[in-house]
């Protein structure tokens, strides 16, 4: 989850995320110093949505149809092999990137009101941040040095609704893909 407006989060927003954990030794380093979202306690991820729905929008309603919408996608392996950037942004690329669109397709045809980023960017390409507001020197050398930790494989089994309390994201419910 980017914020590269103003790296501010606000009380009440959420994401649907996907949890890289095996990605953290690779990224750690780098997402510590260089991604707002990792000091706000977002964990190595590839986004699936953000912003989703503001907490006073999400009952026991939107939660079961969360269940059902993530229900519907079979697990899968990811490899991280390789680093893509966005101006300013530096990132792993999920490969296949196709299951993580899925999901977006599906949770955005759902709930239209809530296209990825705020419907700033035309397509919301699957990455998972490593650094962001770097020069192109610190992005070579961040890079250089992520390709020496790469690949990295994973299995993707769950999509994490995660809620932003003021201070920090909190996990709020996970929804295990089938």
């Amino acid at each position: 989850m980017e914020d590269n407006d103003s790296h501010a989060f606000r009380a009440g927003q959420s994401g649907l995320v996907v949890r890289v954990p095996e990605a953290e030794p690779a990224v750690r380093p780098w997402r510590d110093r260089l991604d707002p979202s990792a000091r706000a306690g977002v964990p190595a991820h590839v986004t699936v949505l953000f912003p989703f729905l503001d907490l006073d929008r999400i009952d026991r309603g939107v939660h079961d149809a969360l269940g059902e919408v993530f229900g519907r996608h079979p697990s899968f392996e990811v490899r991280f092999a390789r680093c893509g950037r966005f101006p300013g942004l530096l990132y792993l690329v999920p490969e296949p990137d196709t299951p993580f669109r899925r999901l977006t397709d599906a949770v955005v045809e759902r709930w239209p009101e809530t296209p990825p980023y705020g419907g700033k960017y035309g397509d919301a390409v699957p990455h998972l941040t490593v650094a962001q507001d770097l020069d192109e020197a610190a992005e070579e050398q961040a890079e250089a040095d992520l390709l020496t930790r790469l690949p990295v494989l994973a299995r993707v089994s769950a999509v994490d609704l995660v809620v932003h309390d003021g201070t920090r994201w909190r996990l709020r419910e996970s929804f295990a893909l089938r």
